[in-house]
């Protein structure tokens, strides 16, 4: 009798550890295992120790173990620390190790690090490749959706709201040139796709540099009365009161002698190309997606 209540108290503290990792893991958001990722994983999220974590992270690479995620995640973590160059050198030396189904969030990865160590030239060049990859049908494996993760929930992005979100990040990236007049066009077309407050005033942004104050004045109404997606946003809203500010406090167009200094030179032939984009979204009559039609004009100005 003694043998079977010893032997059911060894069991159930068994059960007991077994649910308190298995609980560890849910929390921390840590994987399960003893590989070189999953020490990554644990050096980065439980003891917060990034150099530790990127260690690991090579490891795991070197090793083959879960390099998909090793890679992306290992690049997150070198930008957090201002490793930014060494983790574009590594996202690009080793890319050719992971999957086909990895090279969509690898680009995405690469834009966030060249926009923050300023390599302004390298992510345009990225972007206009990846609204090629649009106009010919290889995003998304086909498929009219895919499903993202944020903050540990999953949502569907449809192509065409990824669509505005590259134009979104294209505009921005003329805008640090600065090149306001491709950086206008860029918007316009991202919020003819998929309109939100945060491009909109990026958009009055550009129109007030080249003295185009009724019309910035214009755009940022639609934010700050609600009028767009987004408009609830504090941020938002807040940044489209102080540049209606700004609208109101210039009383002369000085800005035209700013906007006079601009060439597009090499990005003419794409600035060119957005202004021909249709502004309906109608069904498609062949095999590709509606967006992709809508952006057919891409095929000429984008090539390289």
């Amino acid at each position: 009798m003694e043998a079977a209540a010893a032997g059911s108290s060894r069991k159930c503290s068994a059960n007991g550890g077994k649910k308190e990792k298995d609980l560890f893991h849910v929390i921390h958001k840590v994987p399960a295992g003893d590989g070189p990722y999953v020490k990554a994983k644990h050096a980065q999220l439980v003891q917060k120790d990034p150099e530790a974590a990127i260690v690991w992270f090579w490891k795991a690479i070197n090793a083959g173990d879960k390099v998909d995620s090793a890679l992306k995640d290992m690049a997150v973590v070198m930008k957090q620390i201002d490793r930014t160059e060494e983790a574009i050198e590594a996202v690009k030396s080793f890319r050719g190790r992971c999957s086909k189904q990895a090279q969509e969030s690898l680009d995405n990865v690469l834009i966030d690090l060249y926009k923050k160590c300023g390599k302004v030239e390298e992510q345009i060049e990225l972007i206009k490749r990846k609204l090629r990859l649009i106009y010919q049908g290889e995003v998304f494996n086909g498929k009219p959706t895919k499903t993202a993760r944020s903050h540990g929930k999953k949502f569907q992005v449809s192509v065409k709201q990824e669509t505005s979100r590259l134009l979104g990040n294209l505009g921005w990236a003329y805008m640090q040139k600065p090149n306001f007049i491709a950086a206008e066009v860029v918007y316009q077309k991202a919020q003819m796709i998929d309109p939100d407050a945060n491009k909109a005033c990026n958009l009055a942004l550009c129109l007030i540099k080249q003295a185009r104050y009724d019309e910035a004045r214009s755009v940022l109404l639609d934010v700050s009365q609600g009028r767009l997606p987004g408009s609830g946003d504090v941020k938002s809203r807040s940044r489209a009161e102080e540049l209606l500010m700004e609208v109101k406090s210039r009383e002369t167009p000085d800005e035209l002698t700013d906007m006079l200094g601009f060439n597009l030179d090499e990005d003419d032939d794409f600035v060119k190309g957005l202004e021909k984009l249709m502004s309906e979204w109608a069904p498609s009559r062949s095999k590709r997606l509606p967006i992709f039609e809508e952006i057919s004009s891409f095929r000429d100005p984008l090539t390289c």
